[in-house]
């Protein structure tokens, strides 16, 4: 599902077969982007689960995310205030080890090689940019040394991002544990987010 950025472009990526032979199923890019969105989830790329659903962040991850933003679903998806652009389009397979699942493969490098930078010049009035996952770190990041940082070096120096970014954990259940061994995350940073997410929604 692609929700209207620049009719032109969104179509072009909805149209784009770049990695087609690489992919375990046909290309589905999911994205939501407009023009006037304010704030940008910068993700890893779409799961089996979001690949079938067509809709971003629509699971238990979703749920905590919206949490810790402190929005709705209906604000949550609406193009008009967030943007929601995974690093890659489209589901890339599973990466399996003697036969055990791994986890999800990385997002294809083509994807953000050819649609990244002119998907972003289409949302001229992003004024806070989410980031989840390092290869999201890794592409916003650049230049900047926290760019190759760990999950934990970038949430502690959060304030050399801040107001303009943000780095997240991932708000998959899994991550229980890292959010009981890093209080500050919860306890000084989400209240710090849900001002700043509704001053941005509601301005």
């Amino acid at each position: 599902m692609v929700i209207a950025a620049s009719a032109i472009l969104l179509q072009q990526i909805n149209d784009c077969r770049l990695c087609q032979s690489h992919l375990p199923l046909p290309p589905k890019p999911i994205l939501q982007a407009a023009a006037p969105a304010r704030i940008l989830i910068a993700g890893q790329a779409p799961g089996r689960i979001t690949h079938e659903r067509g809709r971003p962040f629509d699971d238990v991850s979703g749920d905590r995310l919206r949490q810790w933003l402190g929005v709705t679903r209906e604000q949550f998806y609406n193009p008009d205030l967030f943007a929601l652009v995974p690093m890659g389009f489209c589901y890339p397979g599973t990466q399996e080890k003697n036969g055990r699942r791994q986890g999800d493969l990385p997002p294809r490098p083509e994807c953000a090689a050819a649609w990244r930078q002119p998907l972003l010049a289409s949302l001229p009035n992003i004024q806070l940019t989410l980031l989840l996952g390092k290869y999201a770190m890794a592409w916003h990041l650049a230049g900047n040394p926290l760019a190759k940082a760990n999950l934990s070096q970038a949430v502690a120096a959060w304030q050399s991002l801040w107001p303009q970014m943000l780095v997240l954990p991932h708000p998959s259940p899994r991550n229980r544990l890292w959010l009981k061994q890093h209080p500050l995350f919860e306890q000084t940073l989400l209240p710090l987010l849900q001002q700043r997410v509704a001053a941005l929604i509601n301005g």
